[in-house]
């Protein structure tokens, strides 16, 4: 493929989740009028307010070539504890409540990679078993219920914006301003592309996935708080699977799952497709055996998409090489003579 191809394939790529999305919203209006209302548009960016909290932690940690299996269980476990362990309390306590929980949570995530150098895989993919254990035992399985200040403010709004998505908006202000304006973006970064590479230039590699697993839980917890918030009751299977919606969502919206590329609106894009999905499957009464078929559906593009990129990444980067070669292999050619 020529220099011209790669490049505007790369073009293609780039604008692929938008036009998945504008591929959706026409083909589920032509199903359902009900689909195009203002109202029900507005509620998908309301139902995708939690899962854009929950994949903006997981982007942080896929920017860095790691991965967080745990999230799901880290809402469940941040709702229980919210709903038992502070029954009376503000809402203001009850949302830090839960990004506490979910810092501890990825906290010991942190320890297990570093402290005993287990695959991110395998220590999360343990905890994901452990939390939610935990949120079973104090819960003792049953459905624990929100208190009315917390499913009140999952319903009000402020000047007219939902409160659940003026914490998504402030949320993505954060980590926009985490990647774009401290040297964590370009950390984490340098890691996922080249790990020892970055240590050898002097990244703190330690220190930066201590802090990103710790990121992503509290991003976790804070996203089982709005998503608690929105349906006033846990059950069991509450934050089920989360974590694969939410590393879909980051990857369908143009992060790397080898790590070292993306930006604060891959998951942001990537909620609001999924959502948008789920919502206009609802819409049109589809049998609700075919949800996991769609899902698996939408995961498999993503790694889909993550795939071609990286393919083309590393075309031009062959390409961008090879100039260079050939100008070196002519001066060494020269001086000989």
């Amino acid at each position: 493929m020529s220099a011209g191809g790669i490049s505007s394939s790369g073009g293609v790529l780039k604008w692929a989740p938008l036009a998945i999305f504008m591929i959706l919203i026409v083909s589920f209006g032509a199903l359902s009028p009900r689909f195009l209302t203002v109202e029900n548009l507005g509620a998908v960016f309301v139902q995708s307010s939690w899962l854009i909290l929950v994949a903006l932690g997981m982007n942080l940690v896929l920017l860095a070539a790691g991965v967080d299996l745990s999230v799901g269980a880290v809402m469940y476990l941040a709702a229980v504890a919210v709903c038992l362990g502070l029954p009376n309390a503000p809402v203001w306590l009850c949302l830090l409540c839960s990004m506490i929980v979910g810092a501890l949570c990825g906290a010991l995530n942190a320890a297990l990679i570093v402290r005993l150098g287990l695959p991110a895989f395998i220590a999360t993919l343990a905890f994901l078993f452990v939390d939610r254990s935990l949120g079973l035992f104090f819960s003792s399985t049953r459905i624990v219920h929100a208190a009315a200040p917390i499913a009140n403010f999952g319903r009000s709004s402020l000047s007219g914006i939902p409160m659940p998505l003026w914490v998504a908006g402030i949320a993505i202000a954060i980590a926009w301003l985490l990647l774009n304006r401290t040297t964590l973006g370009p950390y984490l970064r340098s890691i996922g592309a080249d790990a020892e590479g970055a240590q050898r230039a002097g990244v703190p590699a330690r220190a930066v996935t201590w802090s990103v697993y710790i990121l992503c839980g509290a991003f976790a917890g804070l996203g089982g708080f709005v998503s608690l918030s929105q349906t006033s009751a846990a059950s069991a299977a509450f934050g089920q699977n989360a974590e694969f919606l939410a590393i879909a969502a980051a990857v369908l919206g143009g992060t790397s799952l080898s790590g070292g590329r993306g930006n604060v609106w891959a998951p942001v894009i990537g909620a609001v497709l999924i959502m948008t999905v789920q919502n206009g499957l609802a819409m049109i009464n589809a049998n609700p055996y075919a949800y996991p078929v769609i899902t698996g559906a939408v995961i498999f593009i993503a790694a889909l998409l993550d795939s071609v990129r990286s393919r083309l990444q590393v075309r031009r980067e062959r390409r961008a090489v090879r100039p260079h070669t050939s100008e070196l292999a002519i001066h060494g050619s020269v001086r000989s003579q």
